[in-house]
């Protein structure tokens, strides 16, 4: 029985059942696949529901506001990939009539679709011959074939799309792409993969040569950069009884652009708080003098993918308004990051 065969039986009979699965439909794949990048399908999979239920068709995608589409991928990180998305579908109807595109070359004009994204709605929804290489893909094959090459090497790359285009099955695209996505996922795991009762077994060069802890290779990261953040979280009661802040909407090609935050001041290293009282208006005016308190006394601290951000939130009680401050009642319709999600949680103002 050859590889592709036994990928489609196996996923007969071990298929998830996940809601995407439910159709065809190129704009629901789509969907989902945009959101499962970089994200767990346990993660993934209630942002998936809701975007449905907001957005039932690509229409309604592309007329949404990108405030209303940040607020609803809130927590989900990597935030450019809903803003192509919003995109993306704008294009969909603009440059092709609200008809998703049917084919890898026309996908690959969408923005955020790349190739793995453009091979696996291409296959999936049209069964056009494009083999899907995510890393359950790569980890598969590596084992399998007893691979040594960088999966992140340009070399790589090509070699193993190259592969995974020649280990296509013969008619079911779709389903063998998934179902050997499937596979890497809950069967040729990371760690501790379910050799024992494995269908490849007997033709798994990694399992033969005891080399299932060292396959897939990879390079190793780049150097993780560490930033140090203070956020002032200005806090006041105006006129009406009604207690106010101030959050800013970030902007530029930095991370979370276009999510709002309190006002942003970034330090070389951790300081304290009469460096705090010493710089404060730089990025606030005040009138008269404030009442500074530290929110957290150790650094929370918040990993993005080469990133870590050491991070303290101040507390700033005045006595007169700022300029257009915001009710406090007001904040959960800003798409915010989930640092800043969090401290809101926390914070009793």
């Amino acid at each position: 029985m050859v590889f592709s065969v036994k990928i489609l039986d196996w996923y007969g009979k071990n298929k998830r059942d996940l809601p995407w699965r439910e159709s065809t439909d190129p704009y629901r794949i789509w969907l989902s696949e945009i959101i499962l990048q970089q994200t767990r399908v346990a993660q993934g999979t209630p942002y998936y529901l809701s975007f449905v239920k907001a957005f039932p068709k690509v229409t309604d995608l592309a007329k949404a506001k990108e405030e209303t589409v940040l607020k609803l991928w809130q927590g989900l990180g990597y935030y450019s990939r809903a803003r192509n998305l919003h995109t993306s579908a704008k294009m969909v109807v603009d440059d092709y009539g609200g008809e998703f595109p049917n084919t890898y070359e026309k996908l690959m004009t969408l923005k955020g679709v790349g190739d793995y994204t453009a091979s696996a709605i291409s296959s999936i929804c049209f069964n056009e011959r494009q083999a899907v290489v995510d890393g359950n893909v790569y980890r598969v094959l590596s084992r399998y074939f007893g691979i040594a090459t960088a999966i992140n090497s340009t070399e790589g790359i090509k070699y193993f799309k190259k592969l995974a285009q020649e280990v296509l099955h013969v008619s079911n695209v779709g389903d063998y792409n998934q179902g050997i996505m499937e596979f890497g996922a809950i069967q040729c795991t990371p760690k501790n993969p379910n050799c024992t009762n494995c269908p490849l077994q007997n033709g798994c060069i990694a399992l033969k040569e005891r080399k299932t802890d060292s396959l897939p290779v990879k390079l190793k990261k780049i150097k993780v950069k560490t930033r140090f953040f203070n956020y002032l979280v200005p806090f006041f009661v105006d006129k009406n009884g009604l207690k106010c802040t101030v959050i800013k909407q970030r902007t530029g090609k930095g991370i979370w652009q276009n999510l709002w935050e309190f006002p942003l001041l970034e330090s070389e290293d951790e300081i304290d708080i009469k460096a705090i009282e010493k710089v404060y208006s730089e990025v606030l005016e005040l009138k008269g003098q404030p009442t500074i308190t530290l929110f957290n006394s150790d650094s929370v601290v918040h990993k993005l993918s080469h990133q870590h951000l050491f991070t303290k939130f101040w507390i700033i009680e005045i006595d007169n308004p700022i300029a257009n401050a915001v009710p406090v009642s007001n904040l959960e319709k800003y798409p915010v990051p989930v640092l800043i999600s969090t401290f809101m949680n926390a914070f009793k103002f």
